[in-house]
């Protein structure tokens, strides 16, 4: 299996397809194989590196808490070790600030970046959903946590689709049989960064080119926490989805994977 020794840990990543690399990080709980959906096309196009986040899947879970700067550090040695001087990230939620970061702390490493439902920082609503999510992946079965997740993330568009409907029941089965789900303390670690992250002062300061990508109805990540970070990055170009939530690239798949692909081969 492939792992890479990184800034302390060891770290399990995935590749698919060929050409100029495609590092890709995905959100808080998540592991590199939940990108499948959008690695599937782009890697038709690139090198696609999925990898596992600090505190999830098969990487270490160190106690925390963790800081997206430490994780972003994660990813540049990791990059080192594959002999990726320099690539295209894309970055989901908490792997879009770990992106930011990325891109701030290694600035020669990133040649473009996609960050889809991103943040500078968090208000005080933010704060109280992370928290919130904290507790609730400590009181909660695992099927009953996927289901607030569920419902902070997909849009009521979604719910409303029979098929999308029972895709969601489907995810709480399997969320029940899960043998190895994240532990508690390592979910709470990445909450910690998440909260913590606060790069509004520093956005100007990125010269990559970058699109940010979200969903007008997203409760997580509201679109006035994209609209800040476009605004604050030179140059950055801003595409927001009516009617989709956090969820937007799922939501919207059969506009979202060749828009970024058409987008990460221009730059």
């Amino acid at each position: 299996m492939p792992y890479a020794s990184t800034n302390g840990i060891q770290m399990f990543y995935d590749e698919r397809g060929s050409g100029d690399p495609l590092v890709c990080i995905m959100g808080v709980t998540a592991p590199g194989g939940v990108w499948e959906a959008h690695a599937a096309e782009w890697s038709k196009h690139f090198r696609c590196i999925l990898g596992d986040n600090r505190g999830v899947g098969q990487t270490d879970k160190p106690a925390g808490p963790y800081t997206t700067a430490m994780m972003a550090d994660d990813y540049a040695g990791l990059m080192d070790q594959l002999g990726i001087k320099s690539a295209r990230v894309v970055g989901c939620s908490l792997g879009s600030v770990i992106a930011q970061q990325l891109a701030l702390r290694h600035p020669d490493k990133v040649r473009s970046m996609i960050l889809m439902c991103t943040w500078a920082r968090q208000d005080r609503f933010g704060l109280y959903t992370w928290q919130h999510l904290m507790k609730c992946k400590a009181s909660m079965r695992p099927e009953d946590f996927m289901h607030y997740v569920q419902m902070l993330i997909f849009s009521k568009a979604w719910f409303d689709q029979d098929g999308c409907f029972d895709n969601l029941q489907q995810g709480l089965r399997d969320a029940a049989v899960n043998a190895a789900p994240q532990p508690v303390h390592a979910m709470e670690a990445q909450s910690a960064a998440a909260i913590s992250h606060n790069t509004l002062a520093q956005l100007a300061q990125v010269r990559c080119p970058t699109l940010v990508i979200g969903g007008r109805d997203d409760i997580f990540t509201p679109p006035w926490m994209s609209e800040e970070v476009a605004a604050a990055i030179p140059g950055a170009e801003l595409h927001l989805y009516p009617k989709a939530g956090h969820a937007f690239h799922w939501e919207c798949l059969e506009d979202f994977n060749p828009r970024t692909t058409q987008w990460l081969l221009a730059h």
